[in-house]
């Protein structure tokens, strides 16, 4: 399934929060759905969660939702008020993990 960028770095920021804090939630996000139909998927994400994101080479058209980036921004920072927010911009190095990985 694909979701933008932005969403996905949320969802992923926020499911650290909970894990941190050993609390769980369920989140749905839009996601482009095979044939290319926009969908939603449901995440229960928390301490057990395994969630992972990768890039994809060929451009796809962005499934972007600015306030559930922003409602999960809120949600992130309830739980964890003095971390500091990731960048913008997440590259490769950043996560721990390089090309050869894969």
């Amino acid at each position: 399934m694909l979701t933008s960028d932005e969403v996905s770095k949320a969802l992923l920021r926020y499911a650290r929060a909970l894990a941190d804090t050993h609390t769980s939630d369920v989140v749905s996000i839009p996601v482009l759905e095979e044939g290319g139909s926009q969908g939603s998927a449901h995440f229960l994400i928390g301490p057990a969660s395994q969630l992972y994101s990768t890039p994809v080479a060929e451009p796809i058209v962005e499934i972007d939702d600015p306030e559930l980036v922003e409602e999960l921004q809120r949600r992130t920072s309830r739980l964890q008020p003095s971390v500091a927010e990731w960048p913008d911009m997440m590259h490769d190095d950043d996560v721990g993990y390089g090309e050869d990985d894969f």
